[in-house]
Order: C-alpha cells, then sequence, then structure tokens
C-alpha cells in the first residue's frame, strides 16, 4: 500500500444525506478531487451510509479509469446498513461496496461503529482471513476496552488493527483523556482524527451573526453554542494571524502535530488548498497549549448522537 499522506480527504459531505445542509453535484466535485490529487492529497475516506451509497458513486466516477496504485480508498462495513440476521451480511456489504465502486480491493477498511462490533469484527476477520491484497483494518467510534477487545478478535485470526478512527477535535479530546492515541502510538495502530473542524463550527466561517444553515444537523448541535466558538475561533485565529494562514488551518495543524492523521471533508477547492497548507504548519508546544488551555475552558460537549464519551 502507498505510505499514508498527512492528511486524508473526507466524502461524508458528498452522500448529501442532510447532514451539512445543501446538495452538492458530481460537477461541482470534480474540480476538488482533481485539485487534491494534484497535491498529492491521495487517501479518500467514504462509507455506504454516507447517502446509503450515493458518496461511494460520485467518487467512484472520478477514479474510475485511472492507475490503481495512484490512490487509496478508505470505507466502512455500517452494522445498521445491514441485515444483521444475515449469515453473509459482511461479504455481501463488502462486495456489494467493491461493485459499486468498480474495485477489487479497499486500502483500508473500518468497523463504523460498536453497534454489535464484536461480532462483526469477527465476520470481518474471518472474510480477510488468508487473502492476500489485505487492507489495513480499523475499528471506528471505539472506546479503549472495545479497541482492545477488536485487536485481539482479529489476532486470533491472524490479523493486526491497524486503525483507529475517531471525532477528535479541540473541543473534544476525549479520546485523548482515555489514552487511545497513546495506545495506538505503542501497538503502530495509526489514530485518524474525524471532525477535527467539527463540521466547520472551527473555521471562523460561523458566528452568530453567521449560523449554520437553518435545518442541518450540525446546526442542532452547533448554532446553540456559537458564543463559545467565537472564543475559540478567536483564539485560532491569533495563531493563524501568526503563520499566514486561515482560522481553518489551525485546528488541522494541532491535529497533526499531536500525532494523529486527520480527515478533512472537502467540498470546495479552496478547502484542499486549505489542508495542504495546514499540512505545512508545526505548532509549537505553548501554542498547543494554548488552544486547549481555551477550549478546556469553554466546558462544551460536542458529543453527537452517534458517539459516547471515550472513558
Amino acid at each position: 500500500m502507498k505510505n499514508l499522506p498527512k492528511i486524508a480527504l473526507g466524502a461524508w459531505a458528498w452522500g448529501n444525506d442532510g447532514t451539512f445542509g445543501g446538495s452538492l453535484a458530481s460537477e461541482t466535485l470534480r474540480p476538488v478531487f482533481d485539485k487534491a490529487m494534484e497535491k498529492g492529497l491521495y487517501l479518500w475516506d467514504t462509507a455506504y451510509a454516507y447517502g446509503m451509497g450515493t458518496s461511494e458513486k460520485v467518487l467512484a466516477g472520478f477514479i474510475k479509469g485511472l492507475p490503481r496504485d495512484s490512490y487509496l480508498i478508505s470505507d466502512k462495513f455500517t452494522p445498521q446498513c445491514v441485515d444483521g440476521a444475515s449469515p453473509t451480511a459482511m461479504r455481501d456489504m463488502i462486495e456489494m461496496q467493491l461493485e459499486l465502486m468498480e474495485l477489487d480491493r479497499f486500502d483500508i477498511y473500518w468497523i463504523h461503529n460498536v453497534w454489535d462490533a464484536p461480532k462483526w469484527t469477527e465476520e470481518l476477520a474471518k472474510y480477510f482471513e488468508g487473502r492476500e491484497n489485505l487492507p489495513l483494518i480499523g475499528v471506528s467510534n471505539h472506546n479503549l476496552a472495545e479497541i482492545k477487545q477488536a485487536s485481539e478478535i482479529l489476532r486470533a485470526h491472524g490479523l493486526k488493527l491497524g486503525a483507529v478512527q475517531n471525532h477528535y477535535s479541540l473541543i473534544n479530546r476525549s479520546s485523548e483523556q482515555s489514552g487511545i492515541p497513546d495506545y495506538c502510538k505503542e501497538n503502530g495502530i495509526t489514530f485518524f482524527s474525524y471532525m477535527v473542524l467539527e463540521q466547520g463550527a472551527l473555521s471562523g466561517r460561523y458566528d452568530t451573526a453567521h449560523p449554520m444553515p437553518a435545518g442541518s444537523a450540525r446546526a442542532e448541535s452547533y448554532n446553540p453554542v456559537l458564543d463559545k466558538l467565537e472564543i475559540m475561533n478567536s483564539a485560532l485565529g491569533r495563531i493563524a494571524d501568526k503563520y499566514g494562514v486561515g482560522i481553518a488551518q489551525v485546528p488541522v495543524a494541532w491535529a497533526i502535530t499531536k500525532g494523529t492523521l486527520p480527515i478533512i471533508g472537502v467540498t470546495k477547492v479552496s478547502h484542499v488548498d486549505d489542508a495542504v497548507k495546514a499540512a505545512g504548519i508545526t505548532l509549537t508546544a505553548d501554542e498547543v497549549a494554548e488552544l486547549e488551555r481555551v477550549a478546556d475552558s469553554l466546558g462544551l460537549n460536542v458529543i453527537r448522537f452517534w458517539e459516547k464519551e471515550m472513558k
């Protein structure tokens, strides 16, 4: 497998599932994909759950015809999207996704959440055991005990847990506080941080005068606390000015400086340019400490409905 870049690009919003508000057409996303590939950001994170195949289909259209070694695809098994009683649910989901994306393999494959996770991790292990061209196997939205359990299940089948993906940002560091990144580092597991920008809440784009799109899922979570987010974004802005970048680059640089691989949602060419800039910034220990001090002072709880506190 190609080396992992510093940043993965997320195609969650490409699913047009109502989470972000608005609707994205394939033709408007094509320049985003092309710019990313040009800039060396070739790791794409998607899931069937993102619009029930919509995100995957859009991405499939863009990678079609490209050399297989020019990109990496990260996809997921979402338990809620299958018939849990079917003995072939895991195989059926993986093979359906591969067919949908016109691929012969995934580069990274995840158990998307902890719903009946031990069962599905076992099924995943059985599916991949003994196969060639194995993907990096990961689990998402797992706490430390669940991560260790998944690792044991995979190990019993001669497989290794290679990745963990959790919601991790300046204003949601519960994974860090429970020791997950440290465990990953000690065991050669790549920690992927998603929602580093809190779906735009830490981008400086939104404030009390400019709330998120009404009716979107993210608006329900962040619009009520925009006054506190203004304080966080002000602190981010001071560091952004120092480095000559936009506010949105600083949370991403923070996540990289913390040793994680952030997944950044991209819907505009400018988002790709921002990601490239963020990858070039290394924050100092004092800057990291100051940002975390401000974040902690706000007392925000941005754990979303599909998640839990990592303890």
